[in-house]
Parts: C-alpha cells; sequence; structure tokens
C-alpha cells in the first residue's frame, strides 16, 4: 500500500501527515482509505485503514487517538496511552506522552495540527465553520499551554479542507457571523443570486494568528474540487453518491 501524506516544513521536527484517500483497503465510493467508523462500511474495513496509518506513523495500532466529533469547541488532554475513552465526544486533543498519535477525521472541514517542539507538546483539532468560529483552535492553544506549551513558539498547519471557491452559503450564515464581528464580512464573497462563498481556511487561519501563536499556514488542496484525491461530503451531496468516506490527518508526540 502507497500512504503517501500531504505534509508541512512547519512541523518538520514532529511526525505528521495530512492523509488523502489513496493507499488503502476500501472499496467503491470509500476507495480507498477510509478512515471514518461513522461510514456505512464494515468495521473491519475501516480498522485496517487506521492500521496501516499507526504503522505509517510509528505507533501501535491502539495507540491512535480519534474523538466522536461534534462540531464543538471540546478538547480532551490524552496524559497517556491508557487516557481516552474510546467514545469520548470532543473536536480536538492535545497530549506531551509519548509514542502516541492524535488523530482527527475530516471530509471539507479543516483538519488542524499543532506543536511546539521545545514543549514536546501536539495537537490536532477538527475546525468545521462550527468549532473554529465557537472557539476550538484558541481551547486547544490553552490546553497545550497548559501543559507546558508557549504561544509564541506553537506552530499550526491547516490540511486540505473546502476551498472558498466550493463552499457556498446562505444568507443566515452570513448574519451569523456578522452578529458576532462585522469585519468577519471579509472571508465572504458574493455567490450565484443570494449566496455567498465562504473562505474557511482563511478564517480558520485569522483565528490561528489572532491567537498569537507562532505560525500557521495552509497546505492549500481543496477537498471538493480534488475528488479523485479527498474525500468530500459536498461533492458526494452535489453529485448523488451514496455516501462518502473521512480522511484522518495525524500528529505524533
Amino acid at each position: 500500500m502507497n500512504l503517501d501524506p500531504i505534509l508541512s516544513p512547519l512541523l518538520s521536527g514532529v511526525r505528521h501527515g495530512f492523509f488523502t484517500r489513496h493507499g488503502g483497503v476500501s472499496g467503491g465510493v470509500f476507495s480507498s482509505l477510509n478512515c471514518g467508523y461513522g461510514s456505512p462500511e464494515p468495521r473491519e474495513t475501516i480498522r485496517q485503514n487506521r492500521a496501516l496509518i499507526a504503522a505509517h506513523m510509528g505507533v501501535l495500532e491502539d495507540r491512535l487517538f480519534s474523538v466522536t466529533q461534534t462540531h464543538s469547541a471540546d478538547v480532551i488532554t490524552i496524559k497517556g496511552p491508557d487516557d481516552l475513552d474510546p467514545l469520548s465526544e470532543a473536536d480536538a486533543m492535545v497530549s506531551r506522552a509519548k509514542n502516541i498519535a492524535l488523530g482527527v477525521l475530516t471530509a471539507d472541514c479543516a483538519p488542524v495540527l499543532l506543536h511546539d517542539s521545545d514543549a514536546g507538546v501536539v495537537g490536532a483539532a477538527h475546525a468545521g465553520w462550527r468549532g473554529a468560529f465557537g472557539g476550538v483552535l484558541e481551547a486547544s492553544i490553552d490546553a497545550m499551554r497548559a501543559l507546558g506549551a508557549a504561544r509564541g513558539r506553537i506552530k499550526a498547519v491547516v490540511g486540505p479542507c473546502i476551498s472558498q471557491r466550493n463552499y457556498e452559503v446562505g444568507p443566515e450564515f452570513l448574519e451569523t457571523f456578522l452578529v458576532e464581528n462585522h469585519d468577519y464580512g471579509r472571508f465572504f464573497t458574493q455567490g450565484p443570486v443570494d449566496k455567498y462563498l465562504f473562505d474557511l481556511p482563511g478564517f480558520t487561519l485569522f483565528r490561528l494568528r489572532a491567537a498569537e501563536i507562532a505560525d500557521a499556514e495552509w497546505t492549500g488542496p481543496c477537498t471538493y474540487a480534488n475528488p479523485s484525491d479527498f474525500f468530500s461530503y459536498r461533492y458526494a451531496q452535489h453529485n448523488g453518491l451514496p455516501s462518502y468516506g473521512r480522511m484522518l490527518s495525524v500528529i505524533t508526540s
């Protein structure tokens, strides 16, 4: 199997990867590296895909952690290899424990991997618009600081997600942002008829940089525009596909 995750020079001091849909054992619309247990695919197939990623990252299969994501700002701190309840609900994890991997699932939302190399603290966050708007990134940074990380040393990378040209939203969506902060209007452009286009990666980077961390970047690829390389919820919906897979983005402590 050929796993070829996207890497970032900002995280060069730590094992990490934004995995694509390639290199797994899934078939059909889930071909081939579907890692989401919420997909209507045999659990054993998904387990095998996750095991491939764990091996690629150099950790034991049961040391690759993920949580049930709910589009919240909730963060779990993992203090050791046996510290996570498999049924835990959250949208981010942080840790400084050794030989474990933190993974977040996405299929248009933004995966965000964070690292303070001096403190040996890592974080992984699932930032859909609700999570980013609700503060999951700031909560992740605060949880990393509680483990000894420093705001001015934390580097963050936003992985493949849906880009602005493909993220069509309604006027009520725009209004939610403008009520919170009128300056958020800069993350929207006019779309077709009464629709708007929302810049999720731009908004995510803005929130990270406003938190005054050392550096932040977006890897660039749009999940919607590249369906052969990435799973995309919106692409599946717009093209009448029966379901869609989930990608895993991983960082090791």
